[in-house]
């Protein structure tokens, strides 16, 4: 019986990606048949009486049928069938089911009413995808008034980053299946089954270990904006998450059920019930606390546990486990370092962050300290050991009585073991006293950073202040447990904390710094002019480089106390000598020195210079990474490397490793992404191909966005497609607002992360992916230059285009939304040039074009179709990892256009003489869409997903985003409303007499410390729109 439902079940949900939706509110679900069937075949089994739910705690009849009738959600636990689209399915309609049910109780019938309608008329809409209901559906959401508007926008909002915590609980049980083998492994990848299969294909496991042994993983979180939740939300959207996975794996009373239902109702309603809007810019502090809740949360506990997966895989291959000291994954951080563009970042604040990232380190510690002292609780050990914890103890009662020991740590508020521990407890002496030390390390910070100390004081032995400190006692710990024959007390919680101690250290994170070249040659300049010896911008490369190497190779200083400079040079020296501060007083905080907009060797030798002149360490400089991230840095980027390279005295510096980082998103915005992609491909080759000339070891950073606009895509695909031999065990890539708390924000979909990055770097490094061909190069090479040539001539060359930008998308109005602390610009009143890549995605993203990711293609392919060369691209896309991942992503990006959706924005927004040029624009995407299905030999947009089976391809992206598309579309409609109303108030046709109508509208406007409360409205609905579309698009830039 139970597989015959489940074979109805399937039959029921299942449906192509352009089948409308299922069931609509007012039908009666599905599930009630289920719950019907159950009923009847069951009786008063104790099945039923599992399913029975406390009338007391759960009265509405839907939901009741939603959750019993559920293959997934009804709390009888796990399943060991999955099916990743009727998860996701069956989340959707109970998370909206609840969501409705608040949204009616809060806010009363009338509303409710006018958002059951809304949702209805959009749900038609998409199963008809006709004009005249597109036309229903926009002239009811015009008939709202304006605080209706703003709280059904609210609404939608809400529903979509809903519907995206159902997606990340699919997401997670779909990992969590396959790797109990319920389903067949996709396109994701382990590091299990990357071993398997190398030695599946002749490489030897010894080799394998070794790969592993030396493979340097980093993982770098940036804080630019891209992500568009407040903490509080994702608070709220996470606790919904661990309830949505508690009821699909947990066998469940019926009360356990109800009061996890009741606690998912309270999260939902406290999600609804907050302002979803930032109403201050966030500062870049605040924005490195939010990196680090991951750590809190995830990321800390992931680690150790992913590493012990990880040596259980290289066991079963008869192979030792990784190494104590190796860290398999690090991470870096951005935030608070990258001072490019953003005045906010100032060495204050980066002094701030480090602090921040170290207190948070060692509460992490202490309390991780606290549980090895129950779990050690044996009192063999060795000689030594016990030796060490019996002149503890003599020392510490030589100065003070136990009482007093009692007193100090009851001040302190420990857990547990106040009093002085004896010597039949060697381990817990000698924890007990890294407790003390990590205590007096919290209070020291806390000093710091509320500015009563300068500076941590490295000299006193009461304070931890470099991992090794910490390793040593912890060590000491392991190797005595191991003497004595404990090594399986050891291999416990004792070896997780020193492979977290290993790898986080006492800073937790690496926070590297960057700069733009120019502001570093601006500070040089200052010093060389003040010294006589003229203005250094004005020099040609060899002069610069000349007298940079000079002056490295000598030892006078160069920078005179007297030097008077601007304040931008001012800061810019502020930046290295604190850096040599944190070098000093926060051993291993730092990371890289990453200089943006490099297109010189001088602009390496200068930063490597500037941190000697203000008080570095020569023998602990940071290390300096050039970004090259337009095209034409990229492709001169190996040329540079070779003149840097060249210099003996830099040759010597870096003793053979050397880290570049490229860029993905001013390479895509200068050139458009197909051109940027070549490019990249090329400069990786290239530059790998000089280091190896001259020795050197080269560490590639790949600065990828969220959006396939700047790089972003399935991160397995994305390694596995760069050019063979470049990336060698090492690894250095972004990890960017949103796609943080898609990796992090649970524990599956972190532990996966881990595992797919480990996996897929393994397997490139082992078994590369093929390289192309001449003729295939030769195909690339004039794809690229046609492409760029008509990207280049669109947006920067016709007059049309900035205004129909400016006008068509709302562009102009991001700078509103307060998702990060830096400026949307690099410069001010200037045009797209100067506008950040980020915004230039998100502005197409909201109006469902995405412009930037297609535009170009078209001639492109054309061209070489023309050429008769069809056939030598099916060839590429079936035989070339690279084309194949960089065309597959093509075709992602075209099923979330919607050219109709548009349309809509041209003809509401757009001077009419502008409409010619729009039209030329959508009739450039119809066939970019068409050509790239007569490569693919798709029949239609992501056709290849639908027809796979296995891991990521059960749920494809064509049906969630027809279940994301329901919600967006009313927003979409609203912003095109708002964004021509707020146009209006800015000339001046404002309506300041305007007051709102409904009570609950009144008490929630009333805390608006404005008399406009007209633009208010209009302003705030304009970003719920924008913030609930991004969420819909799951991509902001």
């Amino acid at each position: 019986l139970r597989r015959a439902l489940a074979r109805f079940s399937r039959r029921s949900f299942r449906r192509s990606p352009h089948e409308p939706p299922v069931t609509g509110l007012g039908r009666r679900p599905r599930h009630a048949l289920l719950v019907a069937t159950f009923q009847s075949a069951k009786g008063t089994s104790s099945f039923q009486e599992t399913c029975t739910m406390p009338k007391n705690l759960l009265n509405d009849e839907e939901l009741k049928q939603l959750v019993l009738g559920s293959e997934y959600l009804s709390g009888t636990g796990e399943r060991k069938e999955f099916d990743h689209h009727v998860v996701l399915k069956e989340s959707d309609d109970l998370l909206r089911t609840l969501f409705f049910s608040i949204v009616k109780e809060t806010t009363g019938t009338e509303f409710y009413d006018s958002l059951t309608r809304v949702y209805e008329l959009s749900e038609k809409f998409h199963d008809s995808q006709s004009d005249a209901d597109f036309a229903t559906l926009a002239e009811k959401l015009g008939s709202l008034d304006k605080e209706e508007t703003m709280m059904l926008a609210s609404a939608f909002s809400n529903i979509l980053n809903l519907h995206n915590v159902s997606e990340h609980v699919a997401s997670a049980m779909e990992e969590r299946h396959a790797r109990l083998d319920d389903i067949p492994r996709g396109p994701a990848k382990t590091t299990n089954g990357a071993i398997k299969g190398l030695i599946a294909r002749g490489t030897s496991p010894s080799a394998i270990y070794e790969a592993l042994c030396e493979q340097e993983v980093d993982l770098v979180l940036t804080a630019h904006p891209t992500q568009a939740l407040r903490r509080s939300m994702l608070k709220n959207f996470g606790r919904i998450r661990g309830y949505l996975l508690d009821l699909q794996r947990s066998r469940l009373s019926g009360y356990e059920r109800a009061e996890l239902l009741g606690g998912m109702t309270s999260a939902i309603q406290a999600a609804w019930r907050t302002d979803e809007i930032r109403r201050n810019p966030p500062k870049p502090q605040d924005e490195m606390r939010a990196g680090l809740s991951y750590f809190n949360d995830t990321i800390f506990e992931g680690y150790p546990r992913f590493c012990k997966r990880i040596d259980t895989a290289l066991q079963n291959q008869g192979l030792p486990r990784i190494p104590l000291d190796h860290s398999i994954m690090r991470f870096s951080s951005w935030m608070g370092g990258d001072r490019d563009g953003n005045p906010n970042v100032t060495a204050e604040c980066t002094r701030d962050v480090v602090y921040l990232a170290r207190v948070t380190a060692v509460n992490l510690y202490f309390t991780e300290i606290q549980k090895l002292i129950f779990s050690l609780s044996m009192w063999r050990c060795s000689k030594t050991f016990g030796d060490r914890a019996r002149g503890i103890l003599e020392e510490a009662g030589a100065h003070r009585a136990d009482s007093d020991v009692y007193e100090m740590r009851k001040r302190r508020n420990y857990s547990d073991f106040w009093r002085s521990i004896p010597i039949e407890e060697p381990y817990r002496v000698i924890l007990a006293e890294v407790r003390d030390k990590l205590y007096n390390t919290r209070e020291m910070l806390q000093e710091v950073i509320s500015g009563n100390r300068h500076a941590l004081d490295t000299d006193d032995d009461s304070v931890i202040v470099s991992k090794e400190q910490l390793l040593e006692p912890l060590m000491a710990c392991y190797d005595s447990l191991k003497e004595v024959g404990d090594l399986a007390v050891a291999d416990g919680f004792l070896l997780d904390l020193i492979r977290q101690v290993h790898n986080f250290g006492m800073g937790l994170v690496k926070l590297d710094i960057r700069q733009e070249s120019d502001r570093h040659a601006d500070a040089v300049d200052a010093i060389t002019q003040h010294i006589g010896l003229g203005s250094y911008n004005e020099w040609d490369e060899s002069k610069k480089t000349a007298f940079l190497v000079g002056e490295l190779e000598g030892k006078r200083p160069l920078i005179a106390n007297d030097l008077v400079c601007s304040p931008e040079v001012q800061e810019v020296l502020d930046t290295f000598r604190m850096v040599a501060h944190l070098q000093k007083s926060c051993p291993g905080s730092l990371g890289t020195y990453v200089i943006s907009m490099a297109t010189c060797a001088s602009d390496v030798l200068a930063v490597v210079l500037l941190q000697r002149e203000c008080g570095g360490d020569p023998n602990d400089l940071l290390r300096v990474a050039p970004l090259f991230e337009r095209l034409d840095d990229l492709r001169d980027g190996p040329a540079q490397l070779k003149r840097l390279f060249s210099v003996p005295w830099y040759h010597r510096h870096i003793e053979g490793k050397q880290e570049v980082m490229i860029g993905y998103s001013d390479s895509g915005k200068d050139a458009g992404r197909l051109a940027a992609a070549w490019a990249l491909y090329e400069g990786q080759e290239m530059a790998t191909h000089v280091g190896n000339e001259f020795g050197v070891k080269l560490t590639l950073f790949h600065g990828r966005g969220g959006t396939v606009g700047r790089g972003g895509g399935p991160s397995h695909l994305a390694i596995m497609s760069q050019p063979p031999a470049t990336i060698n065990g090492r690894l250095r890539v972004t990890v960017q607002g949103e796609v943080i708390e898609q990796n992090f924000g649970e524990h599956e979909n972190c532990f996966h992360t881990l595992d797919l990055y480990t996996a897929a770097t393994l397997e490139h490094t082992l078994k590369p992916p093929d390289g192309p061909v001449d003729e295939w190069r030769d195909v690339m090479a004039t794809m690229e230059k046609t492409s760029c040539a008509r990207y280049r001539e669109v947006v920067f060359q016709t007059p049309e285009f900035n205004p129909y930008f400016i006008q068509a998308t709302p562009g102009q109005e991001l700078g509103s939304l307060n998702i990060g602390s830096r400026p949307s610009k690099r410069k001010s009143n200037a045009g797209v040039g100067a506008l950040r890549a980020i915004p230039w995605i998100f502005a197409w993203t909201q109006s469902r074009f995405h412009l930037p990711v297609w535009l170009g293609m078209f001639e492109a392919f054309q061209e070489m179709k023309a050429l008769g060369k069809m056939d030598t691209l099916r060839a590429m896309y079936a035989k070339w990892p690279f084309f194949k991942v960089t065309m597959d992503l093509i075709e992602m990006v075209l099923a979330k256009a919607d050219p109709a959706v548009a349309a809509y924005y041209e003809k509401e927004l757009v001077d009419p003489s502008l409409f010619e040029f729009g039209a030329r624009l959508r009739a450039s995407l119809a066939h970019t869409t068409a050509i790239v299905l007569e490569i693919t030999a798709h029949s239609d947009l992501l056709t290849p997903q639908i027809e796979s089976g296995g891991q990521g391809t059960y749920s494809t992206l064509a049906d969630k985003l027809a279940m994301r598309s329901l919600y967006i579309t009313p927003l979409n409609i609203v912003q095109v409303e708002n964004l021509k109303l707020l146009r209006e108030i800015e000339l001046g046709n404002a309506k300041p007499d305007w007051v709102p109508q409904k009570e609950w509208a009144k008490e929630m406007l009333a805390r608006y410390q404005t008399n406009d409360l007209y633009h208010a409205v209009v302003s705030d609905t304009l970003i719920i729109t924008m913030k609930g579309i991004a969420a819909g698009m799951q991509n902001t830039g």
